[in-house]
């Protein structure tokens, strides 16, 4: 849990302050306690003190390390009910979910951060699992802490970072775009089942609203968000799997129609048809990750390497691997399967540029900076490291381009998503044209007529990010330019 540290926090009111006030710097106001400042604030603590609402007693925040960026959070008025919060710093957030408890959104040092007003032990509970799934690599939002001690009469708080740029199920039904469809959405909601289940977590609540979005290189992740009622097993059993896949059938069913009544859902789709097939596809990906195979003596060796390649692309790794002989000469492969780290080309990408992007952008960025260093190596007749290729690709092509965003769009979508949807609309036009109209004249076109179409409710957004402005170093500008305008992706 990392060490603890107390907090001094001194009685407000001798500075005044408004309305809505920070409290930890203006005293306080209607909505807060008067806290005025704190001596401490490091990775956990307890922070104790007498309020102006009158409580006096410790108030004590867990946090997860090193936390740093959230001890701006000590300063919300954790003694008053959360429905009953006015500071400036709460905002509303256009995709938020459905919940069961009272959930509020804060912002603070530049990220927003999902508040869930719970019950204590639900609450410590819910922080625990949501560590673990981050530990081992299972997609799920960041757990910054929980608050707890807040008063006799209150709940405990949650608090987790606001996943930027994700979307939600009602978002892509009612504003779809490009080519999305609702198998995306399924596959995407059954490959996070599956990985749960392969890495031994009951979900016991499965559904699309518990479930966060993010467009990844025109395709869709899915991220985990409520452990509310998970479970970690050592292995489930087949009836566990079942019955938690039978718990998401229901409550897909249940969304989509809800969905149906609110005049939301496309025409022509079925409820009912969709939940069967989240059991379909479930059932389908765990039998390609776990069936058993029988191999030939002759061919072995190939069916093996073959089996764990097809793990490798659907983002599964072999823990096991176990050869069974049978009497009749042939053999039984087993494979033992376990959640994969974070895809290879996002490893790839983000060693070299410092990009922290889905695996199918990091992907099609690592293709347009190995065209870029091969342009590079033709020009300048000379072989071009790949760490170089890479750094001038992220200076002299990519930051550009990111920086070009027009101010009012670049909330709309993440920025490696605007760029690969830059070099797609690059792709369009040039078959349009019948010749390579390049990525400047593309991403002009792309900002006039296809991004301020993404409609502002789709994503979350970026609540503190600016696009980085950097001049590009190592090219002349007529010489980026002519890169820019000829080179194939």
């Amino acid at each position: 849990m990392g060490r603890l540290a107390a907090a001094r926090v001194v009685r407000g009111g001798e500075t005044g302050g408004g309305a809505g006030g920070r409290g930890g710097e203006t005293g306080g106001g209607a909505g807060g306690c008067g806290w005025r400042r704190y001596d401490a604030a490091l990775a956990g603590g307890i922070v104790t003190g007498v309020g102006r609402c009158g409580m006096i007693g410790p108030v004590r925040f867990v946090f997860n390390p090193p936390a740093d960026t959230a001890t701006g959070l000590l300063t919300l008025p954790w003694r008053r009910p959360l429905v009953e919060w006015v500071d400036d710093r709460m905002v509303e957030v256009r995709q938020r979910g459905i919940s069961r408890h009272v959930v509020r959104f804060a912002t603070d040092g530049g990220l927003v951060y999902a508040l869930k007003e719970i019950n204590e032990d639900l609450a410590r509970r819910e922080y625990r699992l949501l560590r673990e799934l981050k530990e081992i690599g299972l997609p799920v939002v960041d757990v910054v802490g929980v608050v707890v001690d807040r008063s006799a009469d209150l709940d405990a708080i949650l608090v987790t970072e606001l996943l930027e740029f994700s979307t939600s199920y009602r978002a892509l039904f009612s504003n779809p775009r490009g080519r999305f469809n609702w198998e995306q959405l399924i596959d995407a909601l059954v490959e996070l089942i599956v990985r749960l289940h392969i890495a031994g977590f009951f979900w016991g609540d499965c559904s699309l609203s518990n479930t966060l979005f993010r467009l990844d290189a025109g395709a869709l992740a899915a991220y985990f968000v409520d452990a509310e009622t998970t479970e970690r097993h050592a292995k489930l059993t087949d009836g566990q799997r079942e019955y938690d896949v039978d718990l998401a059938r229901e409550r897909v069913a249940g969304e989509l129609f809800d969905l149906e009544a609110a005049a939301l859902l496309p025409q022509g789709l079925d409820p009912i048809e969709i939940a069967d097939e989240v059991v379909r596809r479930y059932r389908a990906l765990w039998g390609e990750l776990t069936r058993e195979e029988t191999l030939s003596p002759t061919d072995q060796r190939y069916r093996i390497g073959l089996r764990l390649r097809r793990l490798n692309e659907l983002g599964f790794d072999a823990d096991e691997v176990e050869i069974v002989a049978d009497e009749d000469g042939t053999s039984r492969l087993k494979l033992r399967t376990r959640v994969a780290e974070p895809g290879h080309y996002r490893r790839q990408l983000f060693m070299r540029t410092g990009l922290d992007v889905g695996e199918n952008q990091a992907r099609r960025l690592w293709s347009d900076i190995a065209s870029f260093r091969g342009w590079l190596e033709q020009r300048e007749g000379r072989p071009v490291p790949e760490t170089v290729a890479a750094n001038r690709w992220l200076t002299e092509v990519y930051d550009p381009i990111v920086a070009s965003i027009p101010p009012s769009l670049r909330d709309r979508l993440a920025p490696a998503e605007v760029f690969h949807e830059i070099l797609e609309h690059r792709w369009f036009l040039s078959e349009k044209a019948g010749r390579d109209i390049g990525t400047t004249e593309a991403s002009r076109s792309y900002f006039a007529s296809i991004l301020p179409e993404v409609p502002e409710q789709l994503t979350q957004g970026d609540a503190a990010s600016t696009a980085l402005r950097r001049t590009p170093r190592h090219l002349a500008p007529d010489e980026l330019s002519s890169f820019r305008d000829s080179r194939d992706d």
